[in-house]
């Protein structure tokens, strides 16, 4: 399993946010504490979970995968957020 960044750029007006948000939380335990980007612990590679993604985005959106490499710094999350961060990365 590794740790993945989701982040999107969603650009017509009035996209279904909520159908994209479900898809990324069937990938498994995810973090979502800032807007647009998410989060998530898989066992899948980062292009699997693009593509796994594609359907819920329109042609003209942006989709970026990151696998994560464990080393990260932040500042003014709540201790929810900052817990998973530290247990997670």
């Amino acid at each position: 399993m590794a740790t993945y960044l989701i982040t999107y750029d969603l650009n017509a007006p009035g996209q279904d946010y909520d159908k994209l948000y479900e898809a990324i939380k069937k990938l498994g335990a995810c973090w979502h504490c800032l807007d647009s980007n998410w989060f998530v612990i898989s066992s899948k590679t980062a292009s699997a979970i693009r593509d796994y993604l594609k359907p819920y985005i329109d042609s003209n959106d942006s989709l970026l995968v990151l696998k994560s490499s464990g080393v990260g710094a932040w500042t003014g999350f709540d201790d929810k957020c900052s817990s998973w961060l530290n247990d997670n990365l």
